[in-house]
């Protein structure tokens, strides 16, 4: 790029930095800002304005097609749902209607012959079979259109049928049976029994005329839920088509126009006006380019006294932080021997005067001494977390399984109080401090041990898996879980889920846990997918931590090794 040097009046040439850098020669070329330029065409309009009306009318459009296809297929499976679920289902029972009167005369007949009980049983049975098929028949055609008549048919026809039974058969199943049937009784019957079967002819026509239109209505509907589909589909494509032309004749065209002119600026021309046809955003940006252009020539000068002025001013920052870090610990220290003199001295007043305090005076005390000791651990706390980048011993190779057995072993009276049960599984050899990783590992595994459930004796597991250039670790336990929305916020330090009179702690260890791994060039991050004691169901409680370590070693570099 090329930008002036020197001063007034003067040129001078300047050789490219290190890398980052740039180098400007020749004298400054600093041009008048550039007028907006007149809105034509589209130029009058914004780009915001542009998409909303023309993804209003395409929405419409697409709506219109969606919702006609919608309703389209929704006549269509109404229309299925009559003929499947209602009339063909009224044709089966109309056949079954038949079946019944005719099983009730051969019964009643038989009967009349022989007296056995058991056509008495038929013809009954027979007779609720014509009622429930009459009654489903009603049921499944209510509501069905054109299904009067046959409602129509259908009450002759049981009609019929009951004048039948009451002039005939009602009456010999009354009787005792087995004296034959009166010749002009049974020419009376077998009249009434044809005109009952006669009416199921018109019955059953009329269901197949009620069948054929309803049939009619399902093509019909099938159709134009068919055409309906294609449509829509159509307005999609169409859709789609106009809305890459709207974009390439709005976005792309402008850009790649505006792209040419910046590029010449960009090889020295600059002289070049970046006026670019298009929509009023592209027309400002266009402006805002060749602003950017000036500016950074008049800015040159400043920008290099001020990489001077920054140079010293980081050398100081830095000496000024070796500093304030050793004061820090320092101070820290201070702090510590304060503390033990309160809680000293109020457990050796408790221990001298505790007969004569009440019980007030002595929660006082045991509330002086819980401060004291809270404030002491937070202050060890924060000494660990400040060493985290500041105080590291790297090693080549650390065995992360003697690691793992050591973090165990600190937490041996942890353990045999609560009754843990730690599974380390194989463990690899990675470059790291092996200190920090041993308070990584000990603060996740006292944590699944401490927020375990009333009841359950903790598990916890930690593995270990290769991927690619990196080891993935995980610590699972059977404990109460983490919440998914808690799962960045447990990483900040100070932060608790749980109150202190239930958990312990300061509110430092997954803080201090991400401090070291992100300073062995990993991440760590709760498994808010996989709940569950570990090789036990998923939905039961559990937590599981993951974090990588690479296997090349990317200790950050700023603090004293």
């Amino acid at each position: 790029m090329a930008a002036e040097a020197g001063g007034p009046g003067g040129a001078e040439s300047r050789p490219a930095g290190p890398a980052g850098e740039f180098a400007i020669s020749g004298p400054a070329v600093v041009l008048p800002a550039a007028d907006m330029p007149a809105g034509h065409g589209l130029g009058r309009m914004r780009l915001v304005r542009i998409y909303q009306i023309g993804g209003f009318v395409l929405g419409l459009l697409l709506l219109l097609a969606i919702g006609q296809a919608g309703i389209a297929m929704y006549g269509n499976d109404q229309a299925r749902d009559v003929v499947i679920n209602k009339v063909d289902p009224a044709t089966l029972e109309q056949f079954r209607l038949s079946t019944a009167v005719t099983n009730q005369d051969m019964a009643i007949r038989d009967y009349a012959q022989d007296g056995r009980a058991e056509h008495v049983v038929q013809y009954r049975e027979a007779v609720r079979q014509e009622a429930e098929s009459a009654a489903r028949m009603r049921r499944l055609l209510a509501g069905v259109p054109g299904s009067q008549d046959v409602d129509r048919l259908l009450d002759k026809a049981t009609a019929d049928s009951r004048a039948w039974r009451a002039a005939f058969a009602d009456r010999i199943a009354a009787g005792p049976g087995g004296r034959g049937v009166d010749p002009d009784a049974s020419r009376d019957a077998r009249r009434l029994l044809t005109q009952a079967r006669g009416d199921m002819t018109p019955l059953q026509i009329g269901i197949t005329r009620l069948h054929d239109r309803a049939a009619a209505k399902l093509r019909s509907r099938a159709s134009t839920a068919q055409w309906s589909t294609i449509a829509a589909l159509v307005m999609v494509v169409v859709t789609a088509l106009l809305l890459a032309v709207l974009f390439r004749r709005t976005v792309l065209t402008p850009v790649s126009s505006l792209t040419g002119r910046v590029r010449a600026v960009s090889q020295g021309d600059f002289g070049h006006r970046l006026d670019v046809p298009g929509p009023a955003e592209i027309n400002e940006l266009a402006v805002i380019i060749d602003a950017m252009r000036n500016r950074i020539v008049r800015q040159w000068r400043i920008s290099e006294e001020k990489t001077r002025q920054l140079n010293e001013q980081t050398e100081e920052l830095r000496r000024s932080n070796a500093e304030l870090e050793q004061f820090a610990y320092v101070a820290s220290h201070d702090l510590q021997e304060p503390l033990r003199k309160v809680a000293s001295f109020c457990q050796m007043i408790e221990r001298r005067y505790g007969d004569q305090l009440d019980d007030r005076g002595r929660q006082y005390i045991a509330f002086a001494v819980d401060g004291a000791k809270r404030m002491q651990a937070l202050i060890n706390d924060l000494l660990s977390f400040s060493r985290v980048g500041r105080i590291a011993r790297p090693e080549e190779s650390v065995d992360l399984a003697d690691v793992a057995r050591q973090a165990t072993d600190n937490l041996a009276a942890l353990r045999e109080e609560t009754g843990a049960e730690v599974d380390v599984r194989d463990m690899p050899h990675l470059p790291g401090d092996r200190t920090q990783l041993t308070q990584l590992f000990q603060n996740l595994i006292g944590n699944a041990i401490k927020f375990r459930r009333e009841g359950v004796p903790p598990r916890v597991v930690i593995d270990a898996r290769r991927d690619g250039d990196e080891w993935v670790f995980s610590c699972a336990d059977n404990g109460i879980g983490v919440e998914p929305r808690y799962a960045d916020r447990i990483f900040l330090i100070f932060q608790r889920l749980h109150p202190r009179d239930e958990y312990t702690g300061t509110g430092i260890g997954l803080a201090l846990c991400k401090k070291i791994v992100e300073f062995h060039g990993g991440r760590i991050w709760l498994d808010t997918g996989e709940r569950g004691e570990p090789g036990g169901r998923g939905d039961e409680p559990g937590t599981t931590f993951h974090w990588t370590l690479p296997v090349q070693s990317h200790i950050g570099n700023g603090g004293d090794t």
